[in-house]
């Protein structure tokens, strides 16, 4: 017997069940394998997961549409983890909708700050301990970058796909006292540029996009490091070496 399993179906989204094959009235004659499936059919056989949510949480999401997916993007940014279902559900709404990309780009990017706010202002209160529980032997590494680098020690860990870790990042943002401010730039600027790439390249290239990006998350991951880090290092050797003033 198959488990429920989340898909999205065309326009805002619905819920299929392997087992019933439900699809809205006005579904009937679309294509059977939605972008999802085409995915998880394609890249599971060896390394890869199809993205899954509860029933619950596929309820809201095939009743709420853009609605569902703030919803999914503040849990996964807060309390619950969805790794890749927020990224899929931005590309799986932009490509079966791409007159809608930009709202459903705004309601992750806003779902998630919301989450990583939460998520932030209960480690402010009280999640120090909490903190070294999870980062272990790198919570020493982890204050020193907050300490210095504020601004992109939150924003190159919210760009980044899964595995890459984020929510010890934004547990360190409040433990640290960074500024409420600068955390809440850095979270909107990071995910808003994530989300908006993805629904460009879902509106762009559709599924491919998907499979690639889930595919190959390591190696994606590593070239935006390493880009960031040389842009960051470059501007502070052009800053560190200013012009003499003249006499």
């Amino acid at each position: 017997m198959l488990k429920r399993e989340f898909y999205l179906t065309r326009t805002e989204s619905a819920i299929c069940d392997p087992e019933h094959r439900f699809q809205p009235d006005w579904f009937a004659g679309a294509p059977s394998r939605t972008l999802l499936q085409s995915v998880a059919l394609s890249e599971g056989r060896a390394r890869m997961k199809q993205p899954k949510l509860p029933p619950w949480l596929q309820r809201i999401v095939a009743a709420m549409g853009g609605g569902g997916l703030f919803v999914v993007a503040f849990l996964d940014s807060s309390v619950l983890s969805f790794p890749f279902v927020t990224d899929a559900l931005v590309f799986q709404l932009c490509y079966t909708n791409p007159a809608r990309m930009p709202y459903y780009v705004a309601m992750a990017s806003i779902g998630s700050l919301a989450g990583c706010i939460w998520l932030y202002l209960l480690a402010k209160k009280g999640g120090e301990a909490y903190f070294h529980r999870h980062a272990g032997g790198r919570a020493a590494k982890i204050k020193d970058w907050v300490d210095s680098h504020a601004f992109l020690s939150v924003f190159i860990p919210a760009i980044l796909p899964p595995p890459f870790p984020f929510k010890i990042f934004v547990l360190a943002q409040g433990v640290f006292q960074v500024p409420l401010r600068t955390f809440v730039l850095s979270i909107l600027l990071s995910r808003g540029l994530r989300y908006l790439v993805e629904g460009i390249l879902a509106v762009r290239y559709g599924d491919a996009a998907l499979r690639f990006m889930i595919s190959h998350s390591a190696a994606f991951g590593t070239a935006i490091v390493v880009a960031m880090l040389l842009l960051f290092l470059i501007s502070r050797l052009s800053l560190g070496h200013p012009g003499r003033p003249s006499r």
